[in-house]
């Protein structure tokens, strides 16, 4: 044979027959191949598998969603420290964000619904010597109650977001998603009724009252059941939203923050001042401080133009923090 001739009998048998010094994969293998790519297939098919698209896109076509959870102006150098390191040290986004496409804005194509910390790294690294750096996103089609589902889902175990920013972003989609039914809401998000409850009570928390804390941010749902009970009645709450004010004034006068234990007993000092009991005042002689059920917190032994003396009365009943609340409302008295 030519080697012409030879060449071309060589190339027709070159995908039938295996090449010389090269193991033939066994049929069983091959099947197990076929098999494995069927079984694939029908998983995608039946929907045992969902294939998501993702895609890198400029963080500048991305505006937040409108219902979203996070506060992103809170949003900085500090509070995605994190992020910032793993994006360097990965050289990329490793975690898609959520986004629906949006249609009629000229600036924008997507929304974000989760990732608004990606979305905030990202753009920053761009700004800082790193422009190569893209936003990884993953486009699903949602109702605004399906991504505020989601959103919350994925936010609900994370420390970085805080209990006001979740109380105020529950308290919006109870009116917005559910019709005002609490119930119905904890049914969706699947958590008990009370839960959700001390979540709508910490963004329905008046204005006056906030304004005694220096980072409302700070407060989270466990204050709740110490705050609400100051609200009623009527004339507990006009003393308690005039201590506010006074507050206030304080921490922004001198350029102090008080921690927000601090801040509640001084509220509750205000709502419930302490009463004296025993004979009027007199020089030299004992008075007793007791709380609201009468029962004794503690007793000036001795009072002079220059010094007080008093004994706690741990033991007479009352409780720590009604005795706390009368030492401090001593301690005001008395500088004032």
């Amino acid at each position: 044979m030519s080697g012409k001739n030879k060449s071309f009998a060589e190339g027709l048998t070159a995908g039938l027959l295996p090449v010389v010094g090269e193991t033939p994969r066994p049929r069983n293998q091959m099947n197990s191949i076929l098999s494995g790519r069927s079984n694939r297939i029908a998983e995608l098919a039946s929907g045992a598998i969902v294939q998501r698209t993702h895609e890198l896109v400029d963080p500048a076509r991305c505006r937040m969603w409108a219902g979203h959870n996070r506060d992103y102006a809170l949003l900085g150098e500090e509070r995605c420290g994190d992020l910032i390191e793993s994006f360097k040290s990965q050289g990329r986004q490793e975690v898609p964000a959520i986004v629906r496409r949006i249609r009629g804005d000229d600036n924008h194509d997507f929304e974000v619904i989760c990732g608004a910390r990606r979305h905030w790294t990202v753009t920053w690294l761009r700004a800082h010597n790193y422009p190569d750096f893209r936003f990884l996103v993953e486009p699903r089609e949602l109702t605004d109650e399906e991504a505020f589902r989601l959103a919350d889902l994925e936010n609900r175990a994370r420390e970085d977001i805080t209990d006001l920013e979740r109380a105020r972003d529950y308290l919006s989609a109870l009116e917005g998603y559910y019709e005002g039914h609490q119930a119905r809401m904890a049914e969706r998000l699947n958590v008990s009724a009370s839960w959700l409850s001390r979540y709508l009570d910490l963004a329905r928390l008046p204005s006056d009252l906030m304004a005694a804390f220096p980072d409302a941010h700070a407060l989270k749902i466990k204050h709740v059941t110490m705050l609400k009970p100051l609200l009623k009645p009527e004339d507990r709450k006009a003393r308690v939203f005039a201590r506010a004010g006074e507050i206030r004034s304080e921490w922004s006068a001198n350029s102090i923050t008080p921690s927000v234990p601090d801040i509640i007993r001084s509220l509750a000092v205000a709502a419930d001042p302490p009463r004296k009991s025993g004979s009027p005042k007199k020089s030299g002689m004992a008075e007793t401080i007791t709380g609201s059920d009468e029962k004794p917190l503690l007793k000036i032994d001795k009072r002079t133009t220059k010094a007080v003396t008093l004994t706690l009365l741990p033991k007479g009943g009352g409780s720590r923090e009604e005795a706390e609340a009368a030492v401090i409302a001593l301690v005001r008295e008395l500088w004032s």
